[in-house]
């Protein structure tokens, strides 16, 4: 990768790789060979024809790609529209799927600083008569696997707890987790939109059941995820969208043959650079908190070392936050979740791990990730300074 010199550096520099990242090159290059007619553009479903195969063939290459990401089997891949569509589908899936053999009751365990993806999913199961533990997370945000086992129930169904938090980048123990759902024979649902690339994801030693995927979130393009479906002992999941059968009845309607391409490659990416891209993106994160944690009444939000390579959420706590982040304006930064970004309200997520309303409104979250140089790192350092002390004088 070539590094841009400090001259030719892009305003406002790009610090928000947790919201999304931009879709890799080699990957935009696979998506186009199957999108025109010189290309493999046909229905994947469509069996009776050579175009047809080619695309079957296409997707079957990159679900297996993204299958070798989590070390699963090909056919526990089922395709979504992203992150978001695979936790409904996880959620929603199991919970009806349990309620055909049990009419009543029914118990769900989650966390209280879940993504919405799951949270507004389990609200609306509650609204359907299922009962809901929301885990409170410590003051790092970390979900304890203790809570977990304390928290289940004779009929709990479920359990969905994040791997990594989206907004702190907080790392949670889903592993040890996984072994206890496992030993009382509950499913267990663990958002990873946040992980791939990130840290490693082994759905057979880390005992998981549900896992959901953005391609987004990894280079990939947007609009397309998958929810890892265990097979060995199956796990049962409800159909959410009816309408052709697809995805082995789990989700129908025409799989978007270049997209799933793009997934793949940016899985196959995300393996391949496991081992050197998430060091050389922590050492440019700490090189960035290194260079403002001496500034007037900051503090770092979450864990200090059981965190994602790219997160820094930091509390400027004597800044007006709102006057802040329009401050920065030379860089590209949020104040939580892009889902949430439009909400006046301060974090659901900082609230719960013990912030004030005036402390979580003057937070930001940095994320760095593959395109992030050294130059762009020195240059946010510079500009962070120099906004906050013209804020504090």
């Amino acid at each position: 990768m070539t590094e841009r010199q400090p001259s030719a550096l892009q305003t406002p520099v790009y610090l928000d790789y947790a919201a999304t990242t931009p879709v890799d090159p080699a990957v935009a290059e696979a998506m186009a060979k199957h999108l025109t007619r010189g290309g493999v553009f046909a229905n994947p479903a469509s069996r009776s024809h050579l175009y047809g195969w080619q695309a079957e063939e296409a997707v079957e290459t990159a679900r297996g790609q993204v299958a070798t990401l989590l070390n699963a089997d090909p056919r526990e891949i089922v395709w979504t529209s992203g992150a978001t569509e695979a936790d409904n589908l996880a959620l929603k899936g199991a919970a009806q799927a349990w309620r055909e053999d049990n009419p009543t009751g029914g118990h769900i365990v989650t966390s209280a600083i879940e993504h919405k993806a799951v949270l507004d999913p389990v609200q609306w199961l509650e609204g359907q008569g299922f009962s809901v533990t929301r885990l409170a997370p410590d003051a790092s945000g970390q979900i304890q696997p203790e809570q977990v086992r304390a928290a289940l129930r004779p009929d709990t169904c479920l359990v969905s707890v994040m791997h990594i938090n989206n907004e702190l980048g907080t790392v949670s123990d889903v592993a040890a987790m996984g072994a206890i759902c496992r030993a009382q024979g509950v499913p267990f649902h663990v958002d990873a939109a946040q992980s791939a690339g990130k840290l490693a994801l082994d759905v057979a030693a880390q005992q998981i059941d549900l896992l959901s995927l953005s391609a987004h979130k990894m280079y990939g393009p947007k609009g397309i995820g998958a929810l890892y479906v265990r097979r060995d002992p199956s796990v049962r999941i409800a159909a959410q969208i009816h309408g052709g059968g697809h995805e082995r009845g789990m989700r129908s309607g025409t799989l978007p043959t270049h997209q799933c391409v793009g997934m793949g490659v940016a899985a196959a990416q995300a393996s391949a650079h496991l081992e050197t891209e998430p060091a050389r993106i922590t050492a440019l994160r700490d090189r960035l908190w290194g260079g403002i944690a001496d500034l007037p009444g900051i503090r770092l939000n979450g864990h200090a070392t059981e965190r994602a390579c790219g997160h820094l959420n930091m509390a400027f706590g004597d800044c007006d936050g709102e006057l802040l982040l329009l401050s920065l304006r030379e860089l590209a930064v949020s104040s939580g979740s892009a889902c949430n970004s439009a909400s006046l309200s301060p974090s659901y997520v900082l609230k719960a791990i013990g912030l004030s309303d005036a402390q979580a409104q003057a937070s930001l979250r940095v994320s760095l990730g593959r395109y992030t140089t050294e130059q762009e790192v020195d240059f946010a350092v510079e500009h962070i300074r120099s906004v906050v002390k013209k804020l504090l004088h």
